[in-house]
């Protein structure tokens, strides 16, 4: 690791006082970074009072596990930050399936059947957004405009058979994202 790979002096030496047990050492990362976690937590969340019990677990997990903190992988701030995200997430997640628990369509299967078409859903957009432009163009034409592979032809000043060709494909590629958002015994089951 050279020189410049280090982090910061004060992280390193924050750090040690840390393991030392220095309250005022938690104090100073306390105020330094607070209004950091808080925030991360709050946009997360969007909810002032689980902001607060995120920024009171971040501050508490620094506290018991000051060694969790590796200054060879980057700055304390950047740890920090991170940590206080992976938490907000998981109040998010363990809020969102305690509602969806008490909701009456909250049962383990319809959760899992949710997730599954977000999952598809999330793919299939990231596959149209980043197929070639001219299949794109042959997909919106034949699907959000009506148009039928003779005029989508016409519209994009290609043969019919190169318009099946795109057409074809775009869908190919987009029967790919059912196929990854389905476990492999339950296709076709969605």
């Amino acid at each position: 690791m050279t020189a410049r790979d280090l982090p910061p002096r004060w992280d390193r030496k924050m750090q040690q006082r840390l393991a030392r047990g220095e309250a005022a050492a938690l104090g100073e990362l306390y105020d330094r970074f607070a209004s950091l976690v808080h925030g991360l937590a709050h946009r997360v969340l969007g909810d002032e009072h689980a902001a607060d019990a995120v920024t009171r677990d971040v501050f508490a997990h620094v506290w018991e596990h000051p060694d969790a903190y590796d200054p060879g992988q980057g700055p304390l701030r950047s740890w920090v930050a991170t940590l206080a995200h992976r938490l907000a997430v998981q109040r998010l997640r363990a809020t969102e399936t305690a509602a969806l628990a008490r909701s009456t369509c909250g049962s383990a299967e319809e959760l899992e059947h949710r997730v599954r078409r977000a999952s598809v859903a999330a793919r299939a957009d990231y596959i149209v957004t980043s197929m070639p432009a001219p299949l794109r163009a042959a997909l919106d034409l034949a699907y959000f405009q009506r148009r039928d592979y003779r005029q989508t032809a016409a519209d994009l000043g290609v043969t019919e058979d190169e318009a099946r060709r795109r057409l074809r494909l775009g869908l190919q590629l987009l029967a790919t994202a059912h196929d990854i958002g389905t476990p492999p015994g339950d296709r076709g089951a969605v």
